[in-house]
């Protein structure tokens, strides 16, 4: 089920950082929306972000008694996690001696896929006085609309691929496997798994290019959040680079949930599967389901 979650407040907003153009694209509508942010980086994922824009503190993953401690003294008491972060062993994480505390806390929430981890560790913050946020609602604007981004319409074929492809994802959600699955001629062609969308779109790219798949061109990438999952974490989300790599895989288009997929960079994505040749579809949510 749906977690209800509580309307933002006025105070700055914490922002926990991983890596990709979201968590900029996020604090900037923030922000332009006349809010403060002060955003949390996370090292070895978030580098290479321009975060010296806003007032920032670097962390590493772990190192919860120190988020806590700095969102406090800065007034924050709304979070978000936004970005792409590469699940680490619970060994590789960094708890200092003041996170020991709540360390078998932290060891529950690992045991589990990435939604039980996003969520444990949101029960945890909450217990502490925070309150989590999806990005989407801060910043409405980056849900994908219903309808087709763009000048390039789907197929009937492509929109029968849409249909098995959101179908497998919602079947295969109790399992906290990934969001994304690409189609083609109602054909499984690639599952996401800890990889993440792009590396798998380079599998698809790379299986093409070998003849294990025999057609040159054509399937579909679609995404879809799991069934029942906590919102206020790890949306679908596509961008730019998520079109450069359907492109590359030889695929026709990019389908997602409408009001339950994160864009970013939403005209840079259109112009690029514009030129590229690329559809992409927001589904309605009852059709997806």
């Amino acid at each position: 089920m749906s977690v209800a979650v509580a309307a933002p407040s006025d105070g700055p907003l914490a922002m926990i950082c991983g890596g990709g153009s979201l968590p900029m694209a996020v604090a900037d509508q923030v922000r332009a929306q006349g809010r403060e942010v002060v955003l949390f980086p996370l090292v070895g994922a978030a580098d290479g972000l321009p975060v010296e824009r806003y007032r920032h503190h670097w962390i590493y993953i772990g190192q919860i008694n120190k988020f806590m401690k700095l969102a406090r003294a800065a007034g924050c008491r709304d979070v978000v996690f936004i970005g792409a972060v590469i699940r680490p062993s619970v060994w590789q994480t960094r708890f200092q001696l003041r996170d020991l505390l709540l360390l078998p806390r932290a060891l529950k929430a690992f045991r589990g896929g990435d939604d039980h981890l996003l969520s444990g560790m949101a029960r945890l913050l909450e217990d502490e006085g925070f309150t989590l946020h999806g990005a989407h609602e801060v910043a409405p604007q980056i849900l994908a609309p219903e309808g087709v981004m763009g000048v390039i319409q789907p197929s009937d074929a492509d929109r029968a691929d849409i249909a098995f492809g959101m179908a497998y994802l919602d079947a295969a959600s109790p399992y906290d496997i990934g969001q994304a699955v690409v189609v083609a001629n109602r054909h499984i062609l690639a599952v996401e798994a800890v990889e993440g969308t792009d590396q798998m779109l380079t599998r698809v790219a790379e299986l093409r290019a070998n003849g294990r798949i025999r057609a040159s061109k054509g399937g579909v990438l679609i995404k879809a959040p799991k069934r029942g999952q906590d919102r206020r974490f790890d949306l679908p989300s596509i961008g730019p680079q998520t079109v450069e790599g359907v492109a590359r895989a030889g695929l026709a288009g990019i389908a997602v949930v409408a009001g339950a997929t994160i864009v970013a960079e939403a005209e840079r994505l259109v112009t690029a599967a514009d030129c590229a040749g690329v559809f992409i579809l927001g589904q309605p949510a009852d059709a997806a389901s």
